[in-house]
């Protein structure tokens, strides 16, 4: 898939917005990505999840993980695409971590994945919970790269870029503006209002 198909795939699944937002990761946003969106229809999931496969196709994964909530479905589908198990973390007084019985074998390939990756911050995490379970971390796949991530010391490849600017809530222009604020995503947020000084 190219870049554009699946920026017009998420638009066609209302998946693509414009607002202001407050992102998973504590920033502000005029665009927020709602890939659940699109992943609820399964044959844009089996696509999303083929094209992703098919960068880490010579990479041996044997599992793959996504964080919870957002990656459940897809790294299921890019298992599905590689022949691999899927399984996923989730957090457990706030740290990641596996549950539900879920293990990783030592020296296990595991590929990593996640929806949208702005400030890498999940997908660090979940790297940590891999090599913590002694295996080891094949690459990190995403639909959508919205920022510049953290280090992440493993090669993340994205099926699509976006220049989406993201601003701490401090400096949100949207915010001195009045817009409405919206918080779309997956971690609870302490207020829907934005603090204006």
């Amino acid at each position: 898939m190219t870049p554009d198909e699946v920026l017009e795939l998420l638009r066609r699944s209302d998946a693509y917005r414009t607002g202001h937002f407050r992102l998973s990761s504590g920033l502000h946003s005029d665009r927020y990505f709602q890939c659940a969106l699109a992943l609820q229809h399964p044959e844009v999931a089996e696509r999303l999840g083929a094209a992703i496969a098919e960068f880490f196709r010579g990479k041996a994964a044997k599992v793959v993980v996504g964080p919870a909530l957002g990656a459940v479905v897809l790294a299921h589908e890019v298992a599905r695409a590689l022949g691999a198990r899927a399984i996923f973390t989730e957090r457990d007084g706030g740290a990641m971590t596996l549950r539900r019985g879920f293990r990783l074998e030592e020296g296990e390939p595991a590929l990593v994945v996640e929806d949208v990756v702005t400030t890498g911050g999940s997908v660090v995490e979940v790297i940590d919970v891999v090599r913590a379970a002694g295996a080891t971390v094949a690459g990190v796949g995403a639909i959508l790269q919205r920022g510049v991530p953290a280090s992440l010391e493993v090669a993340l490849r994205p099926l699509a870029r976006v220049e989406a600017p993201a601003y701490a809530e401090s400096d949100c222009p949207l915010c001195a503006s009045g817009v409405p604020l919206e918080k779309p995503g997956s971690r609870p947020a302490a207020s829907r209002e934005c603090r204006r000084a």
